[in-house]
């Protein structure tokens, strides 16, 4: 167990009961605010669990599932990954999705098919497949986008269509906007973190008294 303790100007010192940081910290990345409830500090928990998956989940959300996805593809290192997996298990099914295309699997979970950049048709190529474009007489391999998986295909083709320029076309600046809130929301976690690790950032008496002079 390991408690710090704050002098104040009046009154009994303010003590925290940080019982195991370590186990805290692993708590509060696994999930948001888990870390405080397991130090007792709920009204904390509450907030952060609260604030952090809101801002993860409205921006997953805008990105349509899409926005979350981990690569080390050469041209598609994937850092905003590195800042959203702070938060823990709600984005974990990225690397699932990850392992398992590697290898040129479909995804886990499909929220689509495309044709793929060979398609005859050239206005159709990487579009989505729908009852309203979808050729019987095509039998060759489509392109399966996943939730929270690496764009099918390539990413990066010039002044050509590719799998990432049709999801922006897809979803305008909603994708942009999706990926800000989820990294965002990673980093703001990794601050939850070292709260829980080392407690809240309180200013004593001696400090006050430091500063005003």
């Amino acid at each position: 167990m390991t408690e710090i303790t704050f002098p104040q100007d009046e009154g009994d010192p303010l003590t925290v009961d940080l019982k195991h940081p370590g186990i805290a910290a692993l708590l509060a990345w696994l999930i948001p605010g888990a870390g405080h409830f397991y130090q007792g500090r709920k009204g904390k928990a509450v907030l952060f669990f609260v604030c952090i998956m809101g801002i993860f989940l409205f921006g997953l959300g805008l990105g349509r599932g899409r926005v979350v996805y981990a690569s080390a593809k050469p041209g598609d290192y994937r850092w905003q990954y590195l800042c959203q997996v702070q938060c823990g298990l709600v984005a974990l099914p990225a690397v699932a999705q990850w392992l398992q295309t590697a290898d040129g699997k479909d995804p886990f979970f499909v929220l689509c098919e495309r044709y793929p950049g060979n398609y005859p048709d050239v206005s159709l190529q990487f579009k989505k497949i729908t009852p309203e474009n979808q050729d019987p007489q095509y039998s060759g391999p489509t392109l399966k986008d996943g939730f929270m998986a690496p764009p099918p295909g390539p990413v990066s083709l010039g002044n050509d269509p590719d799998v990432m320029s049709m999801w922006y076309f897809d979803y305008r600046h909603d994708y942009d906007m999706g990926l800000l809130f989820t990294t965002v929301a990673g980093l703001l976690n990794v601050l939850v973190i070292y709260d829980a690790a080392v407690g809240p950032a309180i200013i004593t008496p001696l400090q006050k008294r430091l500063d005003q002079q």
